[in-house]
């Protein structure tokens, strides 16, 4: 049998901010699954902010969306036709074709998951997922964060920034801190997810509030925003300081050149390292990461914050939700 199923198309490049007549929601058949494929009913997809860059035509780590073509990005759901033995039909797996109802995926690009050992099918989307090990990879591999420090993570509100906090946290940091973008979210962060501060970015300069908010200066940052982010947190940073650089969404839908860090001389008196990193790299690390994370969430001491839309016809509002910064958490389409 054929299944329909709708997708979501990029159907022109962005200019600055996305807007919804950038994209177009399409309904397509697809075939029963040749040798070697699989037909997955998505369950849940996810947004993430790395997909504004692939909106973009031009190279970088991933290539780019095509004009006309369904979007990619991850998704977790359920095998309802197999042409491979070893992914039979009613297997649990994660793969790369979200944005659509039905993907016709090949069998040795997904994974299958166990949706009995957690809560919801989801948290492989997100705590236990590419957004859990990009915190812990950050923190460990990257900053090689040691018990006792101070840990500062910009844009601590979202799937990422809540991650390495509590991480942090429960790898022995002496106080952690974060940045969000309303009084509620700052709420969250040093209330039940257990950040020792927490600032609202809108309310002063940033510098300033990261000055108060951990006034003996930070070992490691870990960077979500990039601009005056940055600069404040090299600003703070102690000697020997170390920052791994993950995202820089307060530039990804800008026209113009970034107007900071305008500081960087201060990383060579003050011995600091800054650097980037792709969570794709460090895929080694995931069985480290899970033995640790899933005992975790299942005893509470993680705590994996969702935010989530219904229906595939509106994953663009939750996707230019999420850059907007309206998630708590995890931005996901439940299909």
């Amino acid at each position: 049998m054929a299944y329909q199923s709708r997708e979501v198309r990029l159907a022109r490049r962005p200019q600055g901010w996305p807007v919804p007549e950038d994209f177009a929601l399409e309904t397509v058949d697809l075939p029963e699954p040749g040798a070697g494929q699989v037909v997955v009913r998505n369950a849940f997809i996810s947004v993430d902010p790395y997909m504004r860059g692939r909106m973009n035509d031009v190279p970088s780590y991933v290539p780019p969306y095509v004009l006309g073509e369904p979007m990619e990005g991850g998704a977790v759901g359920t095998v309802v036709a197999s042409g491979e033995e070893k992914v039979p039909v009613g297997t649990h797996v994660i793969h790369g074709q979200g944005w659509r109802e039905f993907a016709l995926v090949d069998a040795a690009k997904v994974r299958a998951v166990d949706p009995a050992l957690v809560p919801s099918e989801s948290v492989y989307l997100g705590a236990l997922g590419m957004t859990g090990l990009t915190a812990y990879a950050g923190l460990t591999a990257i900053a090689d964060l040691k018990p006792g420090e101070t840990v500062f993570v910009s844009g601590a509100a979202g799937a990422v920034g809540q991650m390495v906090g509590q991480i942090a946290r429960l790898k022995g940091a002496a106080r952690v801190v974060g940045s969000a973008g309303s009084d509620a979210k700052v709420e969250r962060l040093t209330g039940r997810l257990g950040f020792d501060a927490a600032f609202n970015y809108h309310d002063g300069r940033v510098k300033d509030l990261l000055g108060e908010a951990a006034p003996d200066g930070i070992d490691v940052y870990f960077d979500n925003v990039g601009g005056e982010h940055l600069e404040a947190a090299i600003g703070a940073m102690k000697l020997g300081g170390r920052a791994a650089i993950c995202g820089a969404i307060s530039m990804y839908n800008s026209t113009e050149p970034p107007t900071a860090p305008r500081n960087l001389g201060l990383l060579i008196g003050k011995r600091a390292t800054l650097k980037g990193f792709l969570v794709g790299d460090h895929g080694a690390l995931m069985p480290e990461f899970l033995a640790e994370a899933a005992p975790w969430l299942r005893d509470g001491s993680l705590i994996a914050d969702e935010t989530v839309v219904e229906g595939v016809d509106n994953a663009v509002d939750a996707f230019l939700g999420m850059l907007r910064g309206e998630n708590l958490g995890k931005m996901l389409v439940r299909v």
